[in-house]
C-alpha cells in the first residue's frame, strides 16, 4: 500500500507543472511533466509486479 500512496503523491505533485505547461504554455513544465510521467510508468509497473507477486502468493 506503500507503493499506491507514493503514486498518489507523485500525481498530485505534478499538477502544478501540468497546469503550467498546458494553459501557460510554459515548455520547461512540459519537460517536468515528461519525465514525472515516466517515474508514473515505472511505479505503476512496480505494484502491478507486487501485486501479482502477493496474488500468487501460497496461503
Amino acid at each position: 500500500m506503500k507503493k499506491f500512496e507514493e503514486l498518489k503523491e507523485l500525481i498530485a505533485s505534478l499538477e502544478p507543472d501540468a497546469d503550467k505547461f498546458y494553459n501557460k504554455a510554459n515548455s520547461a513544465a512540459g519537460t517536468r511533466v515528461r519525465k514525472g510521467m515516466q517515474d508514473l510508468k515505472n511505479l505503476a509497473q512496480a505494484i502491478r509486479a507486487e501485486v501479482q507477486e502477493l496474488k500468487n502468493k501460497p496461503q
